[in-house]
């Protein structure tokens, strides 16, 4: 082959080559395109391409009374294309939201939600939008993300979304907590891809997600717009001695001790999730709470109850501790260091009577020993050496790495701890909440979760299962107060079978059905409902065994403050329990009947019910095109796309590419060596011409 023509073929190959083993995946830009922008957008795909439609503002309401938070979500997008349009977008919410109404403006028309099982309002959606009516539809896609679909938006027209949810407060060490997640990491999807899409995510769905294309919004680093406000109202009845913003500066007034919280910059960007904490003067700190709510001839209590500071017990038992550190991509920047920060000071805690192992994991696991070994002092600086030298990149595969911890030998003799310190960004958690409960034993599983916008549902969820506790660290100057707060904890539980006595009228539904061992600071708190309403003089008895002998609470329920939302929030309880059946091989025809009859008796969308509005009038002409697509999530402070992204095992298509890639170069690889032949044989060109 001549020369002036091998080289172009060469060049070429070699650019395909180089191109198709890069994830398409792009990094932060402002163009207007799907992976270019950002959370809480609403993008609209038109016959002429994209459209972005322009963003007016995102405001946050929550009112806090008791220990429940009442919370309004509402955004304001106008489309500014020429086109009609349908928006999807997912949106992460608390991990216990309770999320009871929705309502879309358009214009002068407000639309009320309705919650209908999950079929029947996709259907509804569905039909509304095919034949020109404005709609809307809010799924549940995990306990802690929501898709919303908004239809038939026209040219120049303005849409309001409204989401209103119930949230019960985090209550630790004396200290209440709300967390609001402003945006996700992206999950790692593993498996093999299926043929079938439920959504238009950067993942296909697999085998092990089977649902993948529809948690994966694509996802940019930087924005020049995309900002919320966000307003607090705490009516505790009493005086605070602290409120405090862990990441976002505050302005805080108070008056008649009802306290105003709002965001001190106008200028705020949801990529770090908002933590406020307050603390009531020592005085007002609560013993117990009870709040009731008479709903469907049903008496539905919430209660609290705080167990005295309790003797710890003389001397720690030996423990056999495994400290698994996730190393992945969507770890890369702060989050290791926050990670690398808290298993370094965890080390330091180890006592001479203890055995130890650390397992990283990204793509592929590894342990720092073949087993746990006594904690000598040169042990573990070995292992602190060892942490040192992590770093970050990979995909998250944890299951291999719970196996490897769950599975770990250990005497009976000493206390088994296993602390599992990760961002929690998998698409498959049903699948490794299966793997705690069966592989669990006598082990205890304490969850730190890592970044600015862990996976709160994974983290909570998991040490739920795994009878321990978690904590979540979003930034380096809390690393050493929470984890000293989880050492307090890891050392013995402070109450152990607890047991609840209820008034003796009525049938009692409770959740959690068994309470599981408390740990330092930790309170019960139960969700109930009663078939009989609360008497005069009814109490509820609450008792357990403690390191310094038995303990006993009595709680008047019929003292309890009327709250409006328990019933829903108990509602929330009794699903959440209906998916722990499935999970352990219930009956998922019974188990779906009952959830989508709780679903609609509490009006709460769950994974088989939804909300949707519908408007009666057709807006969008007959014969005019309607187009949709998913929109983008703003990349969590402090993450990196190229780290996420970059990797096959982040389950980007990088994987075929990559493949495709080396065939290519393979094939350059071989015109390269014909061409050297055939200059051998023949000789240079140049000097054929001579000839």
């Amino acid at each position: 082959m001549p020369d002036h023509l091998i080289r172009p073929i060469l060049a070429t190959f070699l650019l395909i080559a180089a191109a198709a083993s890069l994830p398409s995946v792009s990094a932060a830009t402002d163009r207007t395109e799907p992976h270019a922008q950002q959370s809480g957008s609403l993008l609209f795909r038109m016959q002429s391409g994209y459209t972005v439609a322009t963003r007016l503002d995102t405001d946050v309401a929550i009112k806090i009374a008791g220990l429940v938070a009442d919370v309004r979500v509402r955004q304001r997008f106008r489309n500014d294309g020429r086109d009609w349009a349908e928006g999807v977008y997912v949106f992460p919410l608390p991990e216990n939201a309770s999320v009871r109404g929705m309502r879309l403006t358009i214009g002068e028309r407000v639309i009320e939600g309705e919650i209908r099982e999950k079929a029947e309002a996709r259907r509804q959606y569905t039909q509304a939008r095919a034949s020109g009516r404005r709609a809307s539809l809010v799924q549940q896609q995990r306990s802690n993300l929501f898709t919303t679909s908004v239809a038939n938006v026209g040219p120049g027209e303005e849409i309001i979304v409204e989401i209103d949810y119930l949230e019960d407060l985090a209550f630790d060490d004396g200290t209440f907590s709300l967390r609001f997640p402003m945006t996700l990491t992206p999950r790692f999807i593993p498996g093999q891809p299926l043929a079938d899409r439920h959504g238009s995510g950067w993942s296909a769905d697999t085998d092990r997600v089977p649902d993948a294309s529809a948690i994966t919004p694509p996802v940019v680093g930087q924005s020049a717009g995309h900002r919320v406000s966000l307003s607090i109202d705490i009516d505790t009845g009493g005086k605070l001695k602290h409120i405090g913003s862990r990441y976002h500066a505050i302005n805080v007034t108070e008056k008649n001790r009802r306290y105003s919280i709002n965001l001190a910059s106008a200028n705020n960007r949801l990529d770090h999730d908002f933590e406020l904490t307050w603390t009531p003067v020592d005085s007002a700190q609560p013993r117990a709470m009870a709040f009731v709510e008479e709903a469907q001839a049903r008496a539905h209590a919430l209660v609290m109850v705080v167990p005295p500071s309790l003797p710890a017990e003389s001397g720690t038992l030996p423990r056999d501790m495994t400290f698994v550190i996730d190393t992945s991509g969507s770890m890369q920047g702060v989050s290791i260091e926050q990670a690398k920060a808290s298993l370094g000071l965890a080390l330091t805690r180890l006592e001479a009577h203890d055995r130890f192992n650390i397992i990283q994991f990204n793509s592929t696991s590894s342990a720092l020993f073949h087993e746990s070994l006594p904690a000598t002092p040169e042990r573990i600086a070995l292992a602190q050496a060892y942490v040192g030298r992590l770093s970050a990149n990979g995909g998250t595969e944890m299951r291999p790495a719970l196996q490897m911890a769950l599975g770990a030998v250990s005497s009976e003799a000493r206390l088994r701890q296993i602390v599992f310190i990760t961002d929690g960004a998998v698409g498959n958690e049903e699948e490794l909440f299966a793997l705690v409960e069966r592989e669990l034993g006598n082990a205890r599983l304490f969850t730190v979760g890592i970044g600015s916008a862990p996976n709160g549902w994974f983290m909570r969820k998991a040490a739920e299962l795994g009878r321990g506790s978690f904590t979540t660290i979003s930034a380096l100057h809390e690393v050493g107060d929470k984890m000293q707060r989880l050492f307090r904890k890891l050392e013995s539980p402070q109450l152990t079978n607890i047991r609840l006595t209820w008034p003796g009228r009525g049938t009692i539904e409770q959740y959690p059905a068994t309470v599981a061992d408390l740990y330092a600071g930790e309170p019960v708190v139960v969700k109930a409902r009663s078939t009989g309403a609360f008497r005069p003089g009814d109490v509820l008895e609450v008792s357990g065994d403690s390191p310094g002998g038995a303990w006993t609470a009595r709680i008047p329920l019929t003292a309890g403050s009327p709250h409006e939302g328990i019933a829903a929030i108990w509602g929330r309880a009794k699903i959440d329990a209906l998916y722990d059946q499935e999970r352990r091989g219930g009956d998922p025809a019974t188990i779906r009947a009952a959830v989508v009859a709780t679903g609609l008796a509490h009006s709460l969308v769950s994974k088989y019910t939804s909300l949707v509005a519908v408007d009666r009038t057709p807006a969008r002409p007959a014969g005019a095109s309607l187009r949709s697509d998913r929109v983008p999530n703003l990349l969590p402070h402090g993450q990196s796309v190229e780290a996420i992204f970059g990797f096959p095992a982040t389950a980007t298509p990088a994987g075929k590419l990559l493949l495709t890639g080396l065939a290519l170069f393979c094939c350059a690889l071989a015109l390269l060596a014909l061409h050297r032949i055939c200059t051998m044989r023949c000789g240079p060109a140049h000097k054929r011409v001579r000839q």
